[in-house]
């Protein structure tokens, strides 16, 4: 399985939001590049990065402290927040960004992202609510279940699903292991869990139902959950 540590990006802070609320951002940095090299460190090779800002704006907001992370590490990163148009997608690319989250799109373009998909390494980010699609930084909740969004992209050439239960986003509550497998069924890609990570249990949880990835947010910065545990348990279970 693979871990992605995840950095949520705020006025070029580390945070995290409970529920995805922008007033409930708690900081816990000013230098997002030193929280990613200590990832690195821990034995990640996987960033999971959000531009909270720009998935607000509908275009990138923090863009100097990506290039930071960029050129401190080497590890692969995968970005959304505010992704809406194929200039941003090259742009992020041609900065050294692995692969790019697509979410609110999904939903208003499918199409767009199939076409992104056939070009770029894309991940759809399906995040839902009481089992329905929530786009604008979450915003907004529509009147499409996620699973049906989900099975839209089956054969499009994504890359992976990121599937967030919002209800459990930030809140140490434990994954929502009933939705992840949904969204598998539904779509036949790779899903990444997203959302309500707590402790190590949780990741067991996830190799046993054989999930190809998981962030780790909150659980990490709170202290719930030991990053190097997580990567010993990874390696015993390839």
């Amino acid at each position: 399985m693979v871990i992605l540590p995840a950095i949520d990006l705020k006025d070029g802070k580390v945070v995290r939001l409970t529920k995805g609320l922008m007033d409930t951002a708690k900081i816990y940095s000013d230098e997002p590049w030193v929280i990613a090299k200590k990832f690195e460190e821990l034995g990640s090779e996987w960033l999971h990065l959000v531009d909270l800002n720009g998935a607000f704006a509908g275009k990138p907001e923090n863009l100097a402290q990506i290039k930071k992370i960029l050129k401190n590490t080497d590890l692969k990163v995968e970005i959304g927040g505010g992704i809406r148009d194929e200039d941003t997608i090259k742009m992020y690319l041609k900065l050294g960004i692995s692969r790019i989250i697509l979410g609110s799109i999904a939903l208003k373009n499918p199409e767009f992202v199939k076409e992104m998909a056939s070009k770029y390494p894309i991940a759809v980010g399906i995040d839902a609510k009481d089992g329905f699609v929530a786009v604008e930084g979450w915003a907004e909740v529509s009147q499409m279940k996620a699973t049906t969004l989900a099975k839209e992209f089956a054969n499009a050439g994504v890359e992976a699903i990121i599937a967030t239960d919002i209800s459990k986003d930030g809140t140490l509550s434990g994954v929502n292991i009933d939705f992840i497998k949904d969204i598998k069924t539904a779509s036949n890609l790779p899903v990444i869990a997203s959302g309500g990570v707590r402790d190590i249990n949780d990741i067991k949880l996830l190799i046993k139902n054989e999930i190809y990835g998981t962030i780790i947010g909150k659980a990490f910065y709170e202290g719930t959950i030991d990053l190097e545990e997580v990567f010993k348990l990874i390696k015993e279970n390839k």
